[in-house]
């Protein structure tokens, strides 16, 4: 067996828009856990929120902080009572970890664990480092054929499939996305594995629209110039994947009857909504936490081709680029989704 290196690169958050590579040692993996070398990791907007504002919500950095949470490696050693024969294993990693005993957990609802500790969300470390130790159960194989840098992105794809899972997206559903960003990409493709024949996406970057397209929606409006009440379409579900607040509002008002409406999106802490066509037409309004229990769906539908995740990677990054990979979408239009690569 190859000798594991003691210490490891890692990209550290020291302050609002102050990132700079450390040197830290490796994680010694604890019980039921294994060591995994990362070789891609997918970055996500709260990843450039904390880099930015230093805080979402009440999670505030108050002290160094390694982001990242969409990734993938190779798995390198275990720790006691972890499965030895993993080592060697290609694996997409779930990133939070319950505590497996509070009511939630005990309910199947894990995302909603108060105790969960996920990575990059203070004060716990994220993936853009070297190594990782995490709980066995939550270092998910996957196929063999499947490029690591695509294993990252199981976890955005987890947004997506718990989204329409809360929404109970079904053959003959149609359905409205707002927003075009990663996970909205990721939505469209997810809602017509499930069934929906109808998709349409609105967003406002005419590239955006494009990818949504070519990924399988079967329309789309461009919000700089249609509302989706001017469109005419009359959705059983919405995804909101914008995080816009008035975003929210106008495409609630167009949920059809006992429709159902998940909100993806992160944005603001309020959104207007629109109360009487809620009530009139029985609408069920929820939000999406994270997921539970998605990653054997997202990496089938990933591994079989019902969804791709290659064509939403526009721009890759080494270690020391991880503050341009957080930034690239403010200097690029056709940016979609930045991938860091720790080992470059």
């Amino acid at each position: 067996m190859t000798e594991l290196p003691t210490d490891m690169r890692a990209s550290v958050l020291r302050g609002v828009r102050d990132l700079a590579v450390e040197r830290r040692p490796v994680p010694e993996p604890g019980p039921r856990e294994l060591l995994v070398r990362v070789e891609a990791v997918g970055t996500c907007g709260s990843d450039t929120h904390y880099y930015e504002h230093g805080r979402i919500g009440d999670f505030v950095v108050r002290e160094p902080l390694v982001l990242g949470h969409e990734a993938a490696g190779t798995v390198v050693a275990h720790g006691p009572g972890a499965d030895p024969r993993r080592v060697g294993e290609r694996v997409s990693l779930e990133p939070g970890v319950p505590c497996f005993t509070c009511t939630q957990c005990r309910r199947g609802r894990y995302n909603l664990c108060p105790g969960m500790r996920f990575f990059a969300t203070p004060p716990v470390d994220g993936a853009f480092c070297e190594y990782v130790a995490l709980h066995e159960g939550f270092a998910h194989p996957v196929p063999d054929d499947m490029p690591l840098e695509r294993a990252a992105l199981i976890e955005p794809l987890s947004v997506a499939v718990w989204a329409c899972r809360k929404a109970r997206v079904e053959p003959g559903t149609r359905v409205l996305v707002t927003g075009a960003g990663p996970v909205g990409l990721l939505a469209v493709q997810c809602a017509r594995a499930f069934g929906a024949p109808e998709v349409v996406v609105t967003d406002v970057r005419p590239h955006r629209l494009e990818l949504a397209a070519a990924l399988g929606a079967t329309g789309t409006l461009d919000a700089r110039r249609t509302t989706c009440a001017d469109a005419g379409f009359t959705p059983d579900v919405l995804l909101e994947c914008s995080g816009v607040a008035a975003v929210t509002g106008e495409a609630l008002r167009t949920v059809g009857r006992a429709g159902r409406a998940v909100l993806v999106g992160m944005g603001g802490d309020e959104i207007p909504l629109p109360l009487a066509h809620v009530q009139q037409y029985e609408i069920e309004v929820t939000g999406t936490f994270r997921y539970a229990d998605t990653w054997p769906a997202a990496i089938g539908l990933a591994s079989g081709g019902a969804v791709a995740l290659d064509p939403l990677v526009s721009h890759r990054f080494g270690l020391a680029d991880v503050a341009a990979a957080l930034t690239v979408a403010a200097r690029d239009e056709t940016a979609v989704k930045a991938v860091v690569l720790p080992r470059e």
